[in-house]
């Protein structure tokens, strides 16, 4: 306690000359809690927008068979091809995906794009993407239904529809849009669909209204949308939904080796099955590896503070040249010379780390507000900063410290 009144005492003394001496701590130690709890926020944000989106899901793919090992190549595996209809997943693999893994699978979704369409109303053009779905769409989209119900697995060639609530009212102001019809353009061929259900338009109060204005989706049965276009029968894509507490790696694995058993003998296409979850380790595997790069970058400029500090605790003790010889003549030993001046730069790196640690914390809460999500400061890496800190204090005040120890008390008391 003593040493540390010691040390407090000294930079009160000298507050210019200390708090310049911090700053290398200070810059160094902000650096990397900044960097350090952005990159953190980043990982967290990501994650949650990803769970949000069901990072958990399996999405099976038709794709081209491709020996190359080019990277474009590579990417391309997990984009849906334009398979023919000998090459799609069938209805019978599906049944038998089914009842191997039956337990397993929550839902089941898929989809196909017949196009698009235009509505005018009261001189206003809505433009609509027309997508033939069946009920698993609900929930893999997370679709949010004002009235009316979704797409059933029943439904399969009714002229029923999904419209979106800025749409029916558009069509139908004043009345429940329910049980009345709405025209779509398909093919060249106007048909009358009966409005089942209203959905919340998710774009409604977003910026992306105001750059695409009056756009939405209609949803119609899948089987309606290949009879209306004569589209291929089969699925060239699939989101699988595990059930809950299915081990997502195994179920990924199982799921990719059942259908590839049917692909074998095919030349020209394959199945690939990926989730979310691998792209999202892999996301996050990258954002911590650029955080520690450039935390290790800066991270430098520790150590030019730490020889700063160094170099002013050489100017103190040459400063109190005098001092340490009345202390040894009075009976203090090389060890407690020795603990005051490394305690005295200990203070001074650990009072300088806690001012780099809230100086970080509030960088990197203008960085991530700046960026749109908020900051999540982490525990550890604020105690690491603090004992790295420490550690410098150690590693730098030491060789000074030994240096006033081994002063000889004759000459220190003859110092002038």
């Amino acid at each position: 306690m003593d040493n540390i009144l010691l040390a407090l005492n000294a930079l009160r003394a000298n507050k210019m000359r200390s708090l310049l001496t911090m700053l290398g701590i200070i810059i160094g130690i902000a650096s990397v809690i900044g960097i350090t709890t952005i990159g953190d926020s980043l990982s967290g944000y990501i994650n949650t927008t990803m769970s949000g989106l069901g990072a958990s899901n399996l999405t099976v793919n038709v794709t081209e068979k491709s020996e190359s090992d080019d990277f474009l190549d590579t990417l391309l595996m997990f984009a849906p091809s334009s398979p023919s209809e000998k090459d799609m997943i069938t209805q019978s693999m599906l049944d038998q995906y089914q009842t191997t893994f039956d337990g397993y699978i929550q839902d089941i979704a898929y989809s196909t794009s017949i196009g698009s369409t235009t509505l005018t109303l009261n001189n206003t053009d809505y433009h609509l993407t027309l997508n033939g779905v069946n009920a698993g769409i609900a929930h893999t989209e997370s679709i949010e239904l004002v009235t009316g119900r979704f797409i059933r697995d029943d439904d399969a060639t009714r002229k029923v529809a999904i419209i979106a609530d800025t749409l029916a009212t558009a069509l139908y102001p004043n009345i429940d849009p329910l049980g009345h019809t709405i025209e779509l353009s398909i093919l060249g061929s106007t048909i009358p669909f009966y409005i089942v259900g209203v959905y919340a338009d998710p774009n409604a109060n977003t910026p992306m209204a105001l750059i695409m204005p009056n756009q939405s989706t209609v949803y119609i049965p899948y089987e309606c949308a290949i009879d209306l276009t004569y589209g291929n029968q089969g699925y060239s894509s699939l989101t699988i939904v595990p059930a809950i507490g299915v081990d997502n790696d195994w179920f990924l694995d199982s799921t990719q080796k059942f259908f590839e058993s049917y692909y074998y003998r095919n030349d020209s296409h394959t199945v690939t099955a990926y989730s979310l979850d691998t792209m999202l380790e892999s996301m996050n595997d990258m954002i911590n590896a650029v955080s520690i790069a450039i935390a290790c970058i800066a991270a430098i400029s520790l150590l030019v503070g730490g020889i700063g500090v160094m170099n002013i605790m050489l100017v103190s003790i040459t400063e109190r040249t005098r001092e340490i010889g009345t202390r040894v003549a009075l009976g203090a030993r090389p060890m407690d010379i020795r603990v005051q001046f490394v305690v005295e730069s200990i203070i001074i790196c650990l009072i300088g780390g806690m001012i780099g640690m809230v100086l970080g914390i509030a960088l990197a809460n203008v960085g991530t507000s700046l960026l749109g999500f908020a900051a999540s400061p982490s525990l550890g890496n604020c105690i690491m900063a603090i004992s790295f800190s420490m550690a410098i204090g150690v590693f730098f005040g030491y060789y000074p410290a030994n240096k006033a120890a081994k002063l000889d008390p004759i000459d220190a008391l003859r110092y002038e």
